[in-house]
């Protein structure tokens, strides 16, 4: 297994144009960067990202997931990435750079959305507005974004998203272990992957420390995701890059993803490793529908397609037969075949017993009532094969 994938508690976007500072979009079906210029002048604002992901959720992939003892989240143990995929971009610069922090105070998603609810006045007065927004962290209880906090000490490094023409925009943790970035060309795939580890393992530290103190152990309060500060304020349009939220109906909401190697080798003595050849491989026991809350072990079945011809009163077919260590599983979507797991020679390696090969799978990392299709890739001495037997599964609720 080794890919576990969990979805927001809540999400949305705050906007710093004069027109949409007190605008809540909670329950909007898009995330979105953009910079939007003033109704007169030259000035252009910012909009920014907030996303949380569940305490509870996170202590379960920590605690009852992943492989080992240990209660916390190390590069040694795991790779986190924080997944946001791309709806509609505009007027994009040829390249961009889009960066993520840890909150350093809570906020509430809201309930409204972005065209549902037009200001009363042109200096952003909103009806019934509730949640987030630019200003505040809870428009309904009137708290601001603020420039300090008091559950630590004036040690915590703090960074305030105030502007000189608007202030307000979120407030996070700053430095190098409260960072990720990526780059991308105009031309580029912009679904966003951001290594979160670190943050991760931070956030963490706090849930086994009644005392969290930094840098050791942060709150999770989510993340903040914009673009590079000097290009927020430069003065020039960097265009609009839509992502899809929690909200979207889509296949494609933000996710975290867990990533681990909990891969066994244990190939029994005088066994047979396939390396080259045409090679038979199916999976056996398998069925048709899982339950979304559940954990699967698939086996395959391997062999030479065509045997050699031998002198010997037993079966080809009763020999277990093995792929060889550089062997992998893939998932992807049966009707869009969009990549949902990939290959990768770190995290989804096959396992093997006295049995054969076999992999586990979480079931509630993937989307219910959707049908998924399993592939397979050996790496041999002949190169790279290839296996798709069409085996496809729904994941039900």
């Amino acid at each position: 297994m080794a890919y576990y994938s969990i979805f927001p508690e809540k999400d949305t976007t705050i906007y710093s144009h004069p027109d949409r500072i007190n605008m809540n979009t909670g329950k909007d079906e898009i995330l979105e960067l953009v910079e939007e210029k003033a109704t007169t002048g030259e000035i252009y604002y910012t909009s920014r990202i907030l996303i949380k992901f569940k305490n509870t959720d996170l202590r379960d992939v920590i605690e009852n997931k992943l492989t080992g003892t240990a209660k916390e989240v190390t590069a040694a143990t795991c790779e986190v990435s924080l997944n946001l995929f791309a709806g509609e971009n505009k007027s994009l610069t040829s390249d961009h750079t889009i960066i993520a922090f840890p909150l350093s105070q809570s906020w509430e998603e809201g309930t409204q959305r972005y065209d549902a609810n037009p200001p009363t006045t042109t200096t952003g007065s909103f009806q019934a507005a509730n949640g987030a927004t630019w200003i505040h962290r809870n428009r309904s209880t009137g708290s601001a974004w603020t420039s300090s906090n008091a559950e630590f000490d004036s040690t915590f490094a703090l960074a305030s998203g105030s502007y000189s023409n608007q202030a307000g925009g979120g407030i996070w943790h700053i430095g190098s272990a409260f960072r990720s970035e990526a780059t991308f060309l105009a031309e580029d795939n912009l679904d966003l992957s951001l290594d979160v580890t670190t943050m991760i393992q931070k956030f963490s530290s706090s849930f086994y420390d009644d005392s969290p103190s930094y840098p050791t152990g942060i709150p999770n309060h989510g993340f903040i995701v914009k673009k590079l500060r000097a290009v927020e304020e430069d003065g020039f349009g960097f265009g609009e890059l839509q992502y899809f939220s929690s909200d979207t109906h889509t296949i494609y909401p933000p996710k975290l993803t867990f990533k681990w190697d909990d891969s066994t080798y244990n190939q029994i003595a005088g066994s047979t490793t396939l390396q080259s050849g045409e090679i038979f491989l199916s999976l056996y026991n398998s069925k048709q529908e899982f339950q979304r809350k559940s954990k699967q072990r698939f086996r395959l079945t391997t062999r030479k397609r065509y045997p050699d011809r031998t002198f010997t009163t037993e079966s080809n077919y009763l020999t277990t037969q093995y792929l060889p260590k550089t062997s992998y599983y893939s998932v992807r979507d049966a009707e869009t075949n969009e990549v949902i797991i990939p290959f990768d020679t770190n995290y989804t390696k096959l396992s093997a017993d006295s049995e054969g090969m076999y992999f586990d799978l979480y079931m509630e990392g993937l989307q219910p009532e959707r049908y998924y299709k399993l592939m397979f890739r050996s790496d041999n001495q002949e190169g790279i094969q290839i296996f798709d037997e069409d085996y496809s599964f729904k994941i039900v609720r």
